[in-house]
């Protein structure tokens, strides 16, 4: 298997997207990839100055082997050209790396990629291959575990994988109506998925991601997730067009390339165990209604930097 082919998602930062293609300029294996930059027409007249400069900026480097730019003449918004993008790619080449313009990478993340792509592709239980992780100390014998969750921050799919995508969303009635399901949705009670799922089904948001999830946790799909993470998202500045300032940690990203990766495909409970006690000590329920409203509106923008306006 040669190297995957990068789907990287831009709209109308330019500073984020210049620092984002940089960083992903400099990864070993960048001068072998093949990139598609997908930029979405703007969606109000005060976009367009941005989405312009955007444009300017992706065209100005040979940001990898091979650069193709695809250039929206309508307003596709998030999930709609994540979804087109990485079903696109995927169907043309059997697998995709997925960036938004918002992802600072380690110099290794390609590398990282590329590597469990071809471990794994004949492994119908793995879904996704995540780039980023939480800030947490783990306790592992190898660089990478599994999770029983997808990512939206620098990921990677296989389209055998990505066919499971239901956009549809017909599985969320078998949710709806088993609390054990829900509760196992919800990474064991400690994130609020389900909250951002109904959000989903009532047109309130518009990700793309909330669905992926949902097909993968259907089809018990794992994740694998590197220990150290090689993905940093500076997009929490207040710059996103939907998406707060907030503060979030910023964990060092990894500084070598990881290479030992589990060869037994199962959940490591252990450090699930860690990642629960993370997200209850963040998101635990709040003690208002409104601030619990701006707590799952930072998260529906953690999955997706998008909601329909």
């Amino acid at each position: 298997m040669g190297r995957t082919p990068i789907a990287y998602f831009a709209y109308n930062r330019p500073e984020h997207t210049l620092n984002s293609l940089e960083s992903l300029a400099q990864n070993i294996g960048a001068s072998d990839s093949e990139l598609y930059i997908f930029c979405d027409a703007a969606k109000r007249p005060e976009h367009l100055d941005g989405v312009e400069i955007v444009h300017k900026i992706v065209r100005s480097r040979k940001w990898c082997k091979t650069v193709h730019i695809i250039e929206n003449k309508k307003n596709m918004g998030c999930a709609q050209s994540v979804i087109t993008g990485v079903t696109q790619i995927s169907k043309e080449f059997g697998n995709v790396i997925v960036l938004e313009d918002d992802l600072i990478l380690s110099p290794y993340f390609l590398e990282y990629m590329n590597d469990a792509l071809r471990i794994y592709e004949s492994d119908q239980q793995v879904i996704q291959i995540s780039g980023h992780m939480f800030p947490i100390d783990f306790q592992a014998e190898t660089d990478a575990i599994f999770l029983p969750f997808t990512t939206s921050w620098g990921w990677a799919t296989w389209n055998r994988a990505w066919e499971l995508f239901d956009p549809t969303m017909s599985g969320y009635g078998r949710i709806k109506a088993n609390r054990n399901l829900r509760y196992k949705f919800n990474i064991d009670g400690s994130y609020p998925y389900f909250n951002i799922l109904e959000a989903q089904v009532h047109n309130n948001i518009d990700s793309w991601a909330i669905r992926w999830y949902l097909s993968t946790f259907l089809a018990n799909g794992l994740t694998l997730y590197p220990v150290k993470t090689l993905v940093e998202n500076i997009g929490f500045d207040g710059s996103g067009t939907h998406c707060p300032n907030t503060s979030t940690s910023h964990p060092a990203v990894a500084e070598r390339h990881l290479d030992r990766f589990p060869r037994n495909l199962r959940v490591d409970r252990k450090n699930l165990k860690n990642i629960v006690s993370y997200f209850n000590a963040a998101y635990k329920s709040p003690s208002t209604i409104s601030s619990f409203l701006k707590k799952i509106y930072t998260q529906v923008c953690i999955l997706c930097q998008k909601t329909i306006s």
